[in-house]
This record gives structure tokens, C-alpha cells and sequence, in this order.
């Protein structure tokens, strides 16, 4: 089971380009015995970004089911989707041996073609309960 946290600001979404899987993705873990998933959230959040959420993490948005792909051997992950809410101009301080690189990508400019392939679907939740606000 992982956790994916989609760290979002304005019209903006932050990812990282993760070294085994060769994408873009949204930032996450896999969730350790007996730990909640938002805790997952937060811990791989200061892990992987190097700061805190300064809000109660909310319910996933959704759950996905997913062949890995990458350098490594694939497995399967159950992936909840949540949202981090974060400035552009928040300090980070990311997972050098995990990531090359963090980017903010405007909605508009999103990899779809090097992602996750739920990430489109996860976009059109996230504007529709945006929307519903």
C-alpha cells in the first residue's frame, strides 16, 4: 500500500522525478506495519520534501491500482491519492537518492505522458471537488 500526496498550490502541482520509475510523479510511500497512511503522509512528506503539512490531512481523493514500472522489478501498488496544500515558495529540501529533481508544473503543463497514468484522472477529482468549494 502506498501513499501518494499530491502537494498542491493555486493552479499548480508539485512532482518529483523518481530515479527507479523514470517519471514524473507525486510524492509518496509505501505505508509500514501498523501505520496509518496519513501518518504515512506526513512522515514521507518531511522525508522525501523536507517540510511539514500545515493542515490536517484529509481522506484520499481516491485509490488507485497499479502495475510499478521502473529499473527494478515491478510489483503491484495500492496507492491512496491525498492532497498536501503547500506555497511555491515553501523551502524544500528533497530525497536526493530517490529523486533527481522537484518541479511546480502549471495544470496546464502536466507530463500526463511521463506520469502516473492516474494522474489525469486524479487532476479531473481534484478540479471537480475544487469547483464544488
Amino acid at each position: 500500500m502506498v501513499s501518494y500526496f499530491v502537494v498542491t498550490d493555486g493552479q499548480h502541482v508539485l512532482l518529483v522525478d523518481h530515479k527507479n520509475a523514470q517519471l514524473w510523479l507525486p510524492a509518496g510511500g509505501h505505508v509500514d506495519d501498523g501505520e496509518h497512511p496519513r501518518t504515512t503522509v506526513q512522515r514521507e512528506l518531511f522525508e522525501e520534501l523536507g517540510f511539514h503539512a500545515a493542515h490536517d490531512i484529509a481522506a484520499p481523493l481516491m485509490i488507485t491500482c497499479t502495475g510499478t514500472v521502473g529499473l527494478t522489478a515491478g510489483h503491484t501498488d495500492v496507492s491512496l491519492w491525498y492532497v498536501v496544500h503547500a506555497r511555491r515558495e515553501q523551502p524544500l529540501v528533497f530525497d536526493t537518492g530517490e529523486f533527481n529533481s522537484v518541479r511546480w508544473f502549471a495544470f496546464a503543463d502536466l507530463p500526463f505522458d511521463r506520469s502516473d497514468p492516474h494522474l489525469r484522472h486524479f487532476m479531473d477529482k481534484y478540479l471537480a471537488v475544487q469547483m464544488a468549494m
